[in-house]
């Protein structure tokens, strides 16, 4: 039996991916449901799933799968519908689901990237590789690069990753971006701005953070995405 809350989010979810083809961001479900922060949108999910009403598709961005819904709620013919985030391979799925088809973008893999000591700056497009649509704002330019390292474990982002990258010349601070240093070397770190100085971070303690003069660090773009294959 479902409390209040978690009838509520459910039915949001449902109508959502009915009209959008896609389900709500976890801010959209909090404003939905006048919550104060997404935690409380975290447990709701937990306890839906836990009860087998929704499934979480691992490393996809928005990717939830009604699995069943309850008997006030569900219409005739009701069939599971899983939307997907990203490239590679998804978790064995009912018989009767029935994937929803995402919109997906060719985009240019510019080499690698260091994640650790910053490598050669990226030039040449090495192949290209497809993004969901909805992981893009159609006003930028966008671009895909390998990971190469292991400086931002911490954040999730792994040796072999591809991280989608919009392109930006400035970014705030706390941001993940592609940083070029003296115009010869590109690095992806977490970025932090103070007076006339940039630490470009990492997110693993194996790693300083390095500090340079604003002059010698530019910005290449901001991190939007990531697609991890198996």
């Amino acid at each position: 039996m479902l409390t209040r809350k978690q009838l509520q989010l459910l039915e949001f979810i449902h109508k959502r991916v009915q009209r959008d083809g896609v389900p709500p961001s976890f801010d959209e479900m909090k404003d939905a449901l006048d919550l104060r922060s997404k935690s409380g949108i975290h447990r709701l999910i937990t306890a839906l799933e836990e009860r087998g009403f929704i499934r979480r598709l691992a490393h996809r961005a928005r990717a939830i799968e009604i699995v069943r819904l309850p008997d006030a709620m569900e219409p005739a013919g009701f069939v599971p519908k899983v939307i997907e985030g990203d490239a590679g391979q998804a978790p064995e799925r009912p018989a009767n689901a029935m994937p929803v088809e995402v919109h997906a973008v060719e985009l240019p893999v510019m080499g690698r990237i260091a994640a650790g000591v910053p490598i050669e700056a990226i030039s040449e497009v090495s192949h290209s590789v497809a993004v969901p649509g909805q992981m893009l704002s159609g006003a930028h330019h966008h671009y895909a690069l390998e990971v190469k390292g292991d400086s931002m474990i911490q954040a999730g982002i792994n040796d072999g990753d591809v991280v989608v990258i919009r392109e930006a010349q400035t970014a705030e601070n706390g941001q993940i971006v592609v940083a070029l240093v003296d115009g010869q070397e590109a690095t992806l770190k977490r970025y932090r701005r103070q007076g006339g100085s940039v630490a470009l971070e990492a997110a693993n303690p194996a790693y300083e953070t390095r500090i340079y003069r604003g002059d010698q660090v530019k910005i290449q773009g901001c991190l939007v995405g990531l697609i991890r294959t198996y």
